[in-house]
């Protein structure tokens, strides 16, 4: 019998991943419908974020001064 694959980091609901990020759940939402923010994990009806894809988008949006954003 082979073994079941487990994910290397631990997923979060979008209510869980809104609170480790500091942000409105609605924001991941409009993130999630235009293509924006982290990388997210879709089962059925269930959206779900591992914990090292949020720390990886936390890392990727760094910036040390507002002209990085123009």
């Amino acid at each position: 019998m082979s073994e079941i694959a487990r994910p290397t980091s631990t997923l979060m609901s979008v209510e869980q991943a809104a609170d480790y990020l500091g942000l409105a759940v609605s924001t991941l939402n409009k993130w999630r419908c235009i293509g924006n923010g982290p990388t997210y994990f879709k089962m059925g009806r269930a959206v779900r974020y591992a914990e090292k894809d949020l720390e990886n988008y936390l890392i990727s949006s760094r910036a040390e001064m507002t002209a990085e954003y123009q």
